[in-house]
């Protein structure tokens, strides 16, 4: 079985499209939304579309939290919350019907697979939105948490913490995958993974990432696909979110 596996759209739906049609031609069981389909961008209701269509098992990220928050404080109209991460949120949960409300609400914090044998969760296999985005994060994470595998995203940089028993204790390791690349799982390893961003890269890299994990074979795949950038920038402006979040997409930043 081969997932595949996206996080951090962040309603961009151009790069979306760029990604799938990617993995149709490399093959996938099941896809896996690891959070932030939501945010910054101006596609959100494209995006929400694409997941039902595509049947992706959805998991919240914390643009989705804060969104659903907003709406739970105004008793059903979102609130001004300020700052670009509110501006954008504002306008996209207004652009969203009943139906894709109710659906976002659905979606849990995390999901734990037996199947795959591994724990899927927006931040960390812990939280919901803390950053596994360092070795000392990392080893946190593997202390608090007692499973093999883990997938993330919210750092929106692609690559594994992995975790091996020494004589000095749990040794961790990060292996960054910004430019692509597989990662072979050995035995004994334990792992966090984050396929990096599909819709927002912060690497330096505007090519969305995404990753393919193959379950039998234990390996970890990132793919970096060329979209059209100005296609969403271009949505981010008409709709009238700050030019900011336009401009990040060129930049991978």
């Amino acid at each position: 079985m081969r997932l595949l596996l996206l996080s951090d759209i962040h309603a961009n739906a151009p790069a979306l499209e760029a990604v799938l049609a990617d993995a149709a031609g490399r093959g996938y069981d099941r896809a896996v939304m690891l959070g932030d389909a939501l945010g910054y961008g101006g596609n959100p209701a494209e995006v929400l579309a694409r997941l039902r269509e595509l049947g992706a098992e959805c998991i919240r990220g914390n643009h989705e939290q804060m969104g659903l928050d907003l709406l739970g404080r105004g008793g059903g109209e979102l609130l001004g919350s300020g700052g670009v991460v509110g501006a954008a949120l504002e306008w996209q949960f207004g652009q969203l019907g009943a139906d894709d409300l109710t659906w976002v609400a659905s979606w849990p914090d995390g999901l734990e697979d037996r199947e795959v044998g591994a724990r899927f969760r927006h931040g960390t296999p812990l939280s919901l939105d803390t950053y596994a985005d360092s070795v000392t994060a990392a080893r946190d994470a593997f202390a608090g948490w007692g499973g093999r595998l883990g997938f993330v995203g919210h750092t929106h940089l692609p690559g594994v913490y992995a975790a091996l028993h020494a004589p000095v204790g749990e040794w961790v390791k990060f292996q960054g995958l910004s430019a692509g690349g597989s990662y072979l799982l050995p035995p004994g390893i334990r792992a966090i993974c984050n396929p990096g961003s599909v819709g927002q890269p912060r690497d330096g890299d505007p090519r969305a990432s995404y990753a393919l994990f193959d379950v039998e074979r234990q390996t970890f795949e990132v793919v970096r696909v060329a979209y059209p950038v100005e296609a969403a920038q271009t949505a981010i402006l008409e709709a009238g979110l700050p030019p900011v979040l336009a401009a990040r997409l060129a930049l991978g930043r």
